[in-house]
């Protein structure tokens, strides 16, 4: 059976938002501002240049200055996971080569989208990788950005033949799948929920942590949440999760990031700028998203001066 501790890159993982200036530039003094909000508030590992990182639109130079600056203003406190993963092989392992030279604790490998490989394709995808370096790998399973679902035994095959796979982010909304892989893996492979909805259930059937969106905004109440669970105080983790449900679900009422940017601009964190072709919400959806925030006690800039945290 598989673990549930979460020893290499702790329960609560963030998935960074990459801030922009007004030129569309990364907005370093923006992003240094961020790296100590997730610190302060309980991440473990942050992930650079992955999907909420809006790593389509990163140049290769971008997004590895950006690695190299989290590395650093992380002060080591907290582990840096780079998002590696294209759909051509051969350039994810180069950019993986790159990262571990750079200061990488460990890669995203998302599965290869667009091109929608066989399950075949996608082990030797995730295998050519891991043979190119050192640093410990999580697989990213999104179905929905892909268009192709690992499969739980074609995920075995995967960490039987790869000595550095670790784990797997697993975004397919599928609690059944992932109780699946629970039984069929072992340590020290470990299950990653990839919706802030679905931790709790996730967990219940053995996942050990979150690659978040939402810890940007209420990391220590998810990290609480979690701890509680796991030291058997079911019905405080489950009052926690009904609590912030409504937040969970509606960071995604458009294409992430968009939704926790905004957020994070009313935190006075960084702007809501994104790059095309997201676009920045409406009004109706921003109205939408301070309602929610009021609806789950999340303070805001506005609220009598008070930066960020929970009423």
């Amino acid at each position: 059976m598989i673990g549930a501790d979460a020893p290499l890159f702790g329960r609560l993982m963030t998935a960074m938002v990459t801030p922009f200036d007004d030129s569309n530039e990364i907005d370093y003094k923006s992003t240094e501002k961020l790296i100590e909000h997730l610190i302060e508030t309980g991440t473990d590992t942050i992930v650079v240049s992955g999907t909420t990182g809006e790593s389509p639109t990163l140049s290769t130079d971008e997004k590895l200055d950006l690695l190299k600056f989290t590395k650093e203003k992380a002060h080591k406190k907290t582990k840096i996971v780079f998002g590696a993963g294209t759909n051509d092989t051969e350039k994810s392992a180069k950019l993986a080569k790159k990262a571990e030279k750079a200061g990488a604790d460990g890669l995203l490998i998302v599965v290869p989208y667009y091109n929608k490989p066989s399950q075949e394709g996608i082990a030797a995808h995730i295998k050519a990788i891991n043979d190119k370096t050192d640093l410990p790998i999580i697989v990213y399973n999104i179905p929905g950005r892909t268009g192709i679902n690992i499969q739980p035994n074609t995920m075995v095959k995967i960490i039987e033949s790869c000595k550095n796979v670790h784990a797997i982010k697993d975004s397919t909304g599928d609690i059944d799948q992932m109780a699946t892989l629970a039984r069929l893996c072992a340590d020290p492979f470990r299950l990653y929920s990839g919706d802030d909805n679905l931790t709790l259930p996730f967990m219940s059937v053995g996942a050990c942590g979150v690659i978040s969106v939402a810890s940007h905004v209420i990391g220590k109440e998810i990290a609480l949440m979690m701890k509680m669970f796991a030291e058997g105080e079911i019905r405080e983790a489950r009052a926690l999760h009904y609590k912030y449900l409504p937040l969970f679900k509606g960071l995604f009422i458009a294409p992430n990031p968009t939704c926790v940017k905004y957020v994070l601009s009313l935190l006075g964190l960084c702007k809501e700028n994104l790059r095309l072709p997201l676009v920045p919400l409406d009004a109706e959806q921003k109205l939408q998203m301070r309602n929610l925030l009021a609806e789950c006690e999340v303070s805001t800039m506005s609220d009598k001066g008070n930066l960020c945290g929970t009423r």
